[in-house]
């Protein structure tokens, strides 16, 4: 059995599927990206600034899913540019503190041609 999650504090949806999934004791967000939840906008134009909201929608998607950032076992990142590698590590990290497993990969195109997206895979504290 399966529960799906959706919160207000992060964007909602903009496809068919849920922010986040909770199965067998563990939560899959879907991949978040620099969208703010209230204006539904990009919300910054530079790597730093959009790294900052997409961990704080993820913070929203974890906390709506009775988990948190603290509980992340796995995360896969998606990049628009790898040149921006550094500047990402060095706000991941802020929010990341107990380092997860991670895959880092660069694409050709990320929705609404934002420049990061992250997908969490993390334990409940049910």
């Amino acid at each position: 059995m399966s529960t799906k999650i959706s919160t207000a504090n992060a964007p909602a949806a903009i496809g068919p599927y849920t922010q986040a999934i909770v199965a067998r004791g563990m939560v899959y967000t879907s991949g978040q990206i620099a969208l703010n939840p209230e204006t539904g906008a990009v919300d910054g134009t530079t790597i730093t600034e959009q790294t900052h909201r997409v961990c704080k929608n993820l913070t929203a998607v974890l906390e709506a899913a009775n988990s948190s950032m603290e509980k992340a076992v796995k995360t896969t990142c998606f990049l628009a540019d790898m040149a921006d590698f550094a500047a990402f590590n060095e706000v991941y990290a802020q929010y990341f503190t107990d380092k997860p497993a991670r895959s880092c990969v660069a694409v050709k195109t990320l929705p609404k041609n934002v420049l990061v997206e992250v997908e969490v895979v993390a334990e409940t504290n049910d």
